[in-house]
């Protein structure tokens, strides 16, 4: 499977993985399967997005405004996220802006998403709306960098992705990880209360199911 030390090196990733333990309140072990479901499903999401011209040119312009500097704070990524939140402050600014990250990749399959992960792994939904508030920007950081270090244009951003994708299959998952993903992203729920996975991961911050 894929997960945050493929992604960001064995270093940041295991930063990664504490903080979102500690900000979920649930084992590492636990978390870091639930992230092996949850970063294929956010990359997923973002090449399939990226499969059309407008699509791709989309997600070159939204990089404009994630210069990887999340990277940089992943110890405090929680408080960035959610503890403005919390006091109703300005919206937050674009690369922490996890609720419209994840929107404009999952759309209405946001809640399905998070149902598959929590069945899988045996945490909450609203742990694992949490898992990927905190994943969207850390993978929109990376992205970022990656487009300002490499030079590269909306067509290349579509090979990281596919890159990305592919290598998670030459880690020994074969075509599992992209069924799991194709899944997840297909099949769209009725329009529910689970279909925000904002208001999921703040329902249970604030001790609702």
């Amino acid at each position: 499977m894929f997960g945050l030390d493929q992604l960001l090196g064995q270093e940041q990733g295991n930063q990664a993985l504490q903080e979102i333990s500690n900000n979920v309140g649930a084992e590492p072990s636990q978390v870091n399967n639930a992230i092996q479901m949850a970063l294929p499903a956010i990359l997923g999401g973002l090449a399939r997005n990226a499969s059309t011209p407008e699509g791709a040119e989309s997600l070159n312009n939204a990089l404009d405004q994630h210069d990887g500097g999340v990277l940089d704070n992943l110890g405090g990524l929680g408080s960035l996220i959610f503890g403005a939140r919390e006091q109703q402050p300005a919206p937050p600014p674009p690369q922490y802006d996890s609720g419209g990250i994840l929107g404009h990749i999952f759309g209405n399959s946001q809640g399905n998403v998070a149902q598959k992960v929590s069945e899988q792994t045996g945490l909450g939904t609203g742990q694992v709306a949490q898992i990927l508030m905190l994943l969207a920007p850390i993978v929109m950081g990376y992205l970022g960098r990656q487009k300002q270090s490499q030079g590269l244009d909306a067509g290349g951003l579509g090979g990281v992705l596919g890159g990305l994708l592919g290598g998670g299959q030459q880690q020994g998952s074969g075509n599992s990880m992209m069924d799991m993903v194709s899944g997840m992203l297909d099949s769209d729920r009725d329009g529910s209360a689970m279909d925000d996975i904002a208001s999921m991961a703040f329902n249970r911050m604030m001790g609702r199911k």
